[in-house]
């Protein structure tokens, strides 16, 4: 505890009012943790007002035991036996033993009685009693493997789920800053949780969780940008997660236009009306089947200082229910189709954080939102539209393909008129991608190789995985149609590539500049609760978008 502390609720040095917090939140959703930074951890009274104190143990392979060998020989427990995988053993970070034995626990002999191993993720629980001199009731060991990035993540998500019940943390962690950063990131993602509507007075109160590291005096900023960037997911879970009935497209734009109020972006919302009188078809097409009509939203950011430099814009995918249109979807899993617009979301949640961190060049948000519906003005399939800009038709040949559709109007827009550095679109657009590659790495397509190369960076540094996909130009005249410029549904089975042919046709509205495209079918809902991730919307790209804008 800082001096002068007199528990959890006070306010942390280097934090300025203290810990930091999330303005705003209302309803049935959880919170964010309030993180802060804890002093070094000295006497019982340094601990004062927490419930459970957290402290860490790396995986150690114990020396083999040669005695008996004869030299140059590995005995039944020698080396040669280490070789082929012993088991490893907890072995306490410096500092986890003395901060355990403040609370009366030998941790060294309780470790050894547990069998513990110090892997990633692996908890063990000491109940401890209170006292008078101490409120703690709880000292949490948390493995954190080799001590790198990866198994810091995991140990950080192991430790909230853990802690579900918990309000007030202590963690000493004495790693490099980089590695508790992840740690605090990742307990930050794993505390996220929907309350069922409508709220209970038995909610688990937010947590607030102080850490404390190897170099206090940076450790502040690394646990600030973990707080914005974990508060940028939870919203985008948040987004995600709103049932379809709550969530038109005029609902989405409002949430838009109040997060750009606490952000200091500038917005611009585009109605129906204004869709048609500028040309977006795609848009107006997709949406005339809903009577909940479209919305264009434009968020802007713009660094302090002189206006020019580098520009990019984030283009989101934001269908707030997809039924499938005519070509309408199995009933089988339409119920998370209330996520189709988790592109938008991740655009939006990034755009509120660039702010907070800094981030030194301009950058545009394009949310383009609307609901696919069967309603009886719904799109027919033969039917032929023109997005924005009118450089290219587009026969329907598949009313369930409507993501490209809206895409295509919000990349020609960012093409023709604000004319970007490099575009970005985030999109659950193919079942494709997720049979391709699965849940938790997303396909990335690029026609720009620094552009690309700088995703995948931003990809290893913030643990949201790409895999970069070729755009097969053999593929393109899966494209053609006898009534338009293009198709938007490829029939032909000789070609398949569900994914890559998308992507192909988003490549058309963008005007050959530098373009990147995410498509998160996959990785932009989750069907379980597992590591950082929660069931329902994981907010992928939210991360690495940000960390891609730093680094810019």
């Amino acid at each position: 505890m800082h001096p002068g502390a007199k528990g959890p609720g006070a306010a942390s040095a280097g934090i300025g009012a203290g810990v930091f917090r999330v303005p705003g939140r209302t309803g049935a959703l959880m919170g964010v943790p309030d993180l802060g930074v804890l002093s070094p951890v000295r006497t019982p009274a340094d601990l004062a007002g927490y419930s459970t104190v957290v402290v860490g143990v790396r995986a150690s392979t114990p020396a083999p035991d040669t005695s008996g060998d004869a030299p140059g020989q590995a005995g039944p427990g020698g080396a040669s036996r280490a070789a082929a995988g012993a088991a490893t053993v907890a072995e306490p970070l410096p500092g986890a033993a003395a901060t355990a034995g403040l609370l009366g626990v030998d941790l060294t002999a309780h470790l050894s009685r547990a069998g513990a191993s110090g892997l990633a993720g692996e908890i063990t629980t000491v109940p401890l009693l209170p006292t008078a001199a101490s409120a703690v009731d709880t000292l949490l060991v948390v493995g954190v493997g080799d001590g790198g990035a990866a198994g810091c993540s995991t140990a950080g998500s192991a430790t909230a789920r853990a802690l579900r019940r918990a309000t007030a943390v202590a963690v000493v962690l004495p790693l490099p800053v980089p590695r508790v950063a992840r740690f605090v990131e990742a307990f930050a993602l794993a505390s996220y949780q929907v309350a069922k509507a409508p709220a209970r007075a038995d909610q688990p109160a937010r947590v607030r969780l102080d850490v404390n590291a190897a170099r206090p005096a940076q450790l502040t900023q690394a646990v600030r940008r973990a707080f914005v960037v974990a508060s940028a997911v939870h919203l985008a879970r948040d987004l995600t997660n709103t049932p379809a009935n709550v969530k038109s497209p005029s609902w989405l734009a409002r949430q838009a236009v109040a997060a750009a109020a606490r952000s200091g972006l500038a917005v611009q919302v585009r109605d129906d009306h204004q869709l048609a009188d500028a040309g977006f078809g795609g848009l107006l097409g997709v949406g005339q089947g809903s009577a909940r009509p479209p919305r264009l939203v434009e968020l802007t950011y713009r660094p302090p200082g002189p206006r020019a430099g580098t520009h990019v814009v984030l283009v989101g995918k934001g269908i707030v229910f997809d039924s499938g249109g005519i070509s309408i979807k199995p009933a089988a899993g339409m119920d998370s189709m209330k996520t189709d617009m988790a592109g938008a979301a991740a655009v939006m949640a990034t755009m509120t954080a660039l702010g907070s961190l800094g981030v030194k060049v301009s950058v545009t948000g394009l949310l383009a939102v609307a609901e696919n519906m069967p309603g009886e003005a719904a799109l027919r399939p033969s039917d032929v539209i023109t997005p924005y800009g009118g450089r290219r038709s587009v026969e329907i040949t598949n009313t369930d393909a409507e993501g490209r559709l809206v895409l295509a109007d919000a990349l020609s827009y960012a093409d023709l008129v604000l004319r970007p550095d490099a575009i970005i679109d985030v999109a659950t657009l193919t079942g494709a991608a997720a049979l391709a590659l699965g849940r938790m790495d997303a396909p990335l397509f690029a026609t720009d190789e620094r552009l690309a190369s700088a995703l995948m960076r931003a990809s290893v540094d913030s643990g949201e995985r790409l895999w970069r996909m070729p755009l097969v130009e053999d593929y393109r005249g899966a494209l053609a149609s006898d009534t338009a410029d293009l198709v938007n549904g490829v029939t032909d089975r000789d070609v398949g590539g569900g994914a890559i042919t998308a992507a192909l046709f988003l490549r058309e509205f963008t005007g050959g500049r530098p373009w990147a495209h995410l498509d998160i079918a996959g990785t932009g809902r989750s069907d379980s609760a597992a590591g950082e991730l929660s069931r329902g919307g994981t907010g992928f790209g939210v991360r690495l978008l940000l960390r891609l804008l730093q680094d810019w």
